[in-house]
């Protein structure tokens, strides 16, 4: 029995740190694009809620040269710390909002149109932001 408990801990201790490591991560991704002048980032917790993410990342861009940026500086830091990117990013036709998929976040870049009309931080109520 105690050895069942022992291992237990061990599990529940190595998710802990794994959170650990997901909320640095995500604090880090939230600070390079405020870094690189993104507006408005949002960082919203989505664990317990969502089974296909732990995090949305939204940010405003001010024009499709400063998302390209922010998504090329995304993609350098995901690079230099071996986060694997799912796909590749995907763009509306207007080049109004570009997602980009880690798998444990998700980020968002819009432009001020599209983050006015969409909400997003409104669809997700009552989440908690990071």
């Amino acid at each position: 029995m105690e050895d069942m408990l022992r291992k237990t801990e061990n599990i529940t201790s190595a998710a802990n740190q794994g959170a650990d490591s997901l909320s640095a991560q995500i604090t880090a991704l939230g600070e390079l694009i405020k870094e690189h002048k993104g507006h408005d980032v949002f960082v919203l917790d989505l664990r317990g809620i969502s089974n296909w993410t732990d995090f949305f990342v939204i940010a405003t861009a001010s024009s499709k040269t400063h998302m390209d940026g922010l998504e090329r500086h995304i993609k350098n830091y995901c690079r230099e710390n071996k986060i694997e990117l799912f796909g590749n990013s995907r763009k509306n036709m207007d080049n109004e909002w570009r997602l980009i998929d880690l798998g444990f976040a998700i980020i968002h870049l819009m432009n001020s149109r599209a983050r006015q009309f969409y909400e997003l931080e409104r669809l997700w109520r009552p989440v908690t932001s990071v």
